[in-house]
Parts: C-alpha cells; structure tokens; sequence
C-alpha cells in the first residue's frame, strides 16, 4: 500500500503528525480540504513542550525548532485567564524556557517547508466526503469522488472535522455562553499594559506578535451570558476596523491608533470533546477531538503533543511490533491522550469564568487567582506546569515512568531531546551504569533524579526507570 498513513487536514496538528510519522519511516500523504494555505492567524503561542517535540525534528538549520524561535518572539512569562499577574518560564527545566509568539500562518509555513524538504506531499483541495474501512486499510473519498486507499488514517481537519462526521461520532459537551472579538492590527499608540479588566467595561488585552503586529482580544458584559442561538449570531458578526475602534473606545476610551486591520473574528468558550480518540483504523487529533476557548494558547499546543503521542505508537504498528499496551492497553492513544482533552476543558471553562464574570464577585475571585499567583508558590507551579506542557504526565501511581525525561546533557556533546527518534526507544545510562551488550544507549552528563538509567520513549517520556544496584534488562519487543 503506498500510503501507510494518510493525514486529513494540513493545519499545524496535520503537519506535525506528518512529521513525526515520517522521522519514523511511515509512508504518510497529507490530505487539505483548501485550495490555498490559511492566512488568517487564528492561534499565536507555542508553549516550551511543543518546541521540545520540534527539537527532535532536525533540518538544515539544526531542528524545526530553532527554525520556529528564529522566526518568532520569545517572551519569558504567559498569563493565565488574563490575569495581572502574570506565570513567568524563566526558570523552567527546559531549552526552550518562555513563550514563542509566532503567528500560525508562520508555524504553517514552517511546517509545510520541513515537509517539503523532506519529501512530504500536501495535496491541497482534496476534501474529504466519506470513508470505509476494513480490516486491511481505509479508503478514502473525495467530494469530487477520488479515492485512495491507506493504511490508516488520522483525522486533524478541525472543529468541523469531516473525519469525525464520516465516523459518526459524537461531539459532547457545552455550547457557547460568551462570544468575545480577537484581531490582528498594528496601533500606534499599545496600551501600556497587555491584560485590562473593569467590571463595569469588560476586558481587553494585547499582545505583541512579530512584525510589529498586536493581538488584541476582549469581551464586553454584552458578549455574555448568552444562549447558543444568540452565540451562533454573534460569532457570524465577523467586526469591522470601525467596530474594533468602537469597542476600544468603549473599554478604554482609546482605540490605540489602530492603523491596519490584519485579520478578525470571534471567540467564543464551546467546550466539546470525543469520547473516542480511535475507531478501528482511524484516530482523531486536534481540534477535531477536542475544541474549547482559546485560553492561554493551549489548542495548537495540546494538538501538536496528541500528534506526538501517536506517531510513534502508530508507527510501531504500521511496522507489526506494536504491543498490545500501546494499540488498546493502558498506554494506547486513547487511554492517554482523552484524559488530558477533559483537563484541557475544565482548564479553560475555568479561565472563562475568571475573564467574563463581570460582577464584584467575579472581580474578587480574579483578584485572588491573580494573588495566588503573584506569590510564585504551587498553585504558579501548578498553572505553569500545565500550560507549559512540561508537567503533563501518563505517570499513573506518581513515579517516573510517565513523566517527561528532561533535555540531558549527553557525554557526546549533544542533548536528550536531539537524540530522540519516534521509531525507537532511547536508553539513557547515567554514570557508570552496566548496559546488557549489543544495546543501543547514550550516557548522560547529569543524573535525573538519582537514577541508574532511564528508557525514553521517542515522545520523551519514560518507559522504565532502574536504580542503582538494578539488573538492567529489558524487553524492547514489549514496547
């Protein structure tokens, strides 16, 4: 079969799973419903987890990540519901400690320019209309009645994914209640401060991209409390450059010289996501497994690691040496992957409650978070954690097996992250650990949290972990 694995849709979560299925060796083919590559820049923040997994994609310029943090804005802190105070990365145990702005038709590129050098094929305006499967592959059809046929197949086509609607698959979850505005502009004169919330007014923030482009985004009391008819108009209601002055005007008493009005939209906080992340031969990723509001930055995000999470699982099947854990067992797709979509959605329905309660009460719980994080305790650690990426765990009894295996410095000179490939698993030695002979293992500089040797799974987290005075042996065909 040529095509091992065929992708639907070339967002940035179709394109980073192309990658990594063809870091692998998969044979991978990338299907995009639109004629012509996006340009609107509908998400702008790529978290340090997302730029750790890039890292193990190299190029000509060292690995996609660098190639993403050459063309973006590096910021040292995120923020969490737009709160004054503000979660700084400064001090994460990571290569990639801030927060990269680059807007997504810049990490579209990006991606579309790794996959093209490697020898990737995007065919653009191939919308999907149906597919069927067998115990052999699934074809795939059209809406002009072309049909392929591929190994398997991995829906990343979005909100509206075709891929899940051919499944028949249920979307659950709560319709939208707020619907705020969300633009790309340049201005004159930027507000001195990037979050600004009244309870009277509502809320507006800005954020600088590169380019000398601001993100700007808010909500009115307005644009609350709505039902899903009154969301559904409202999101239709794309606003104008004069609408967008308008409601600066009315939140601040300035419309910060808005010069150039790049790209609009709505935003509102629908929170839905799959009960199902695989159905026979067909896996959902992104967007269309889970949507939410666009709070912090974590959609493009939390996509890119469902991609990594699957490649190199998908690709151990494709190969037949794929164990039974990770097809349906504990550590499979699903069984790791839909758990993070639910704290995804808790995550952000609460950050829409701490934005858009625009009440006394609303203001002193806002207040309070922001406290809680201004004293850079566990409750910043916690927030910083997750948004981040870097704590997000499959540990299921708090060890280490699970969690994610830092950038170590290794004896050659080089780094974990680097080393890793998604077609293999990586055994770590720290000191004089004894390997078993014929074992493919790097040595790391640095002991991780007083350990013989660590097995690195090629997304980065750990397979299996020995102490000193441990036999260590392994069956790599169990993993």
């Amino acid at each position: 079969m040529d095509i091992e694995v065929a992708v639907i849709g070339a967002g940035p979560v179709g394109m980073a799973a192309a990658a990594f299925l063809h870091q692998a060796g998969v044979a991978v083919r990338v299907f995009e419903a639109n004629p012509e590559r996006a340009w609107q820049s509908r998400a702008t923040t790529i978290h340090p987890r997302t730029l750790e997994l890039f890292d193990a994609l190299p190029d000509e310029h060292g690995s996609l990540a660098a190639r993403m943090v050459a063309a973006g804005n590096p910021v040292p802190a995120t923020h969490f519901a737009a709160l004054p105070n503000r979660l700084s990365y400064a001090g994460l145990d990571t290569s990639f400690p801030f927060v990269l702005l680059l807007p997504q038709p810049e990490t579209e590129r990006l991606l579309a320019e790794h996959l093209a050098e490697q020898g990737v094929v995007v065919e653009p305006g191939w919308k999907l209309a149906d597919l069927t499967q067998d115990e052999q592959g699934v074809a795939i059809v059209s809406e002009t009645g072309d049909t392929r046929r591929a190994g398997y197949v991995v829906g990343a086509d979005g909100a509206h994914s075709a891929t899940r609607h051919a499944l028949g698959l249920a979307f659950p979850g709560t319709p939208a209640s707020t619907m705020g505005f969300l633009a790309d502009v340049r201005l004159a004169r930027p507000p001195a401060q990037p979050h600004n919330w009244d309870c009277e007014r509502g809320s507006y923030s800005a954020l600088p991209l590169p380019g000398g482009i601001y993100r700007i985004f808010g909500h009115e009391p307005g644009d609350t409390g709505l039902t899903p008819e009154e969301a559904a108009r409202r999101q239709a209601q794309i606003p104008d450059e004069a609408e967008l002055r308008a409601t600066l005007k009315r939140l601040a008493d300035d419309d910060f010289g808005i010069t150039e009005v790049l790209w609009a939209s709505r935003a509102g906080d629908t929170t839905r996501h799959v009960e199902q992340y695989r159905t026979g031969r067909v896996f959902l990723a992104g967007d269309a497994a889970h949507v939410h509001l666009p709070a912090g930055g974590q959609g493009l995000n939390v996509g890119v690691q469902d991609a990594a999470n699957l490649a190199w699982k998908l690709a151990a099947e494709v190969r037949g040496r794929a164990s039974r854990r990770i097809i349906d067992g504990p550590q499979s797709y699903d069984a790791e992957r839909r758990p993070i979509a639910a704290r995804l959605a808790a995550n952000t329905l609460a950050q829409a409650a701490l934005m858009v309660t625009f009440t006394p009460a609303g203001k002193a719980l806002r207040d309070l978070m922001s406290d809680l994080i201004g004293r850079d305790g566990d409750t910043a650690d916690e927030l910083r954690g997750w948004l981040s990426g870097l704590e997000i765990s499959y540990a299921e009894d708090g060890g280490l097996v699970g969690r994610r295996v830092p950038n170590l410095p290794l004896s050659d000179g080089g780094t974990l992250h680097r080393a890793l490939r998604p077609d293999r698993f990586t055994l770590v030695a720290f000191g004089t650990a004894i390997v078993p002979e014929g074992d493919e293992v790097v040595r790391s500089t640095r002991d991780w949290h007083g350990l013989a040797a660590v097995l690195v799974r090629p997304d980065g987290y750990a397979a299996e972990v020995w102490t000193t005075g441990d036999n260590i042996t392994t069956d790599w065909t169990e993993h």
